[in-house]
């Protein structure tokens, strides 16, 4: 007998514009920059599962190319709106920032942009204030791009990944 996790309980109908994303999805072809920062490459791995619930959960593990270290680590939920293109991301990072990102999903394509970020007392400043996401396929991969503004630089692209689905 097979356990439920290899054959899963049916996709929540509330999931379906977002089935696309599910899957375990891996790159070594990830790009950071960010005016504070030195440009560096990185490698993620990102997935997406479902227990039959209107939610998909979320993680992702990243690490530096150079080094193989760890580099920071999310796990979350993304949930979606009844009856509508409306979705939540809901994150906490190894670093000590929680995001509750809110935004829409259209085809394959998911935007969303913080609306409450919480962060440790002792958290690394500056601070961060905003974080804008995309999740879209190109052709057969996963793209995924991060925006951030801090309390000392505007919004700007931060991360930029495309992943190839490995299950």
């Amino acid at each position: 007998m097979s356990s439920s996790r290899e054959t899963g309980p049916p996709l929540h109908h509330m999931l379906k514009d977002v089935s696309w994303l599910l899957g375990k999805w891996r790159s070594e072809n990830g790009e950071g920059q960010y005016p504070t920062l030195k440009p560096f490459k990185y490698g993620e791995e990102v997935e997406f599962l479902h227990v039959g619930q209107p939610n998909l959960q979320f993680s992702c593990y990243s690490w530096g190319l150079d080094t193989k270290k760890p580099l920071h680590r999310e796990l979350g939920f993304l949930r979606v709106k009844p009856e509508s293109n409306k979705l939540a991301l809901i994150i906490a990072q190894n670093l000590g920032v929680c995001e509750l990102e809110e935004g829409e999903v259209n085809g394959q394509q998911i935007t969303t942009e913080s609306h409450t970020l919480g962060r440790l007392t002792f958290g690394k400043d500056p601070a961060t204030k905003k974080i804008k996401r995309i999740f879209q396929m190109k052709e057969d991969r996963l793209e995924q791009i991060v925006f951030m503004e801090t309390v000392d630089t505007p919004m700007c692209e931060h991360l930029r990944i495309r992943y190839e689905k490995v299950n």
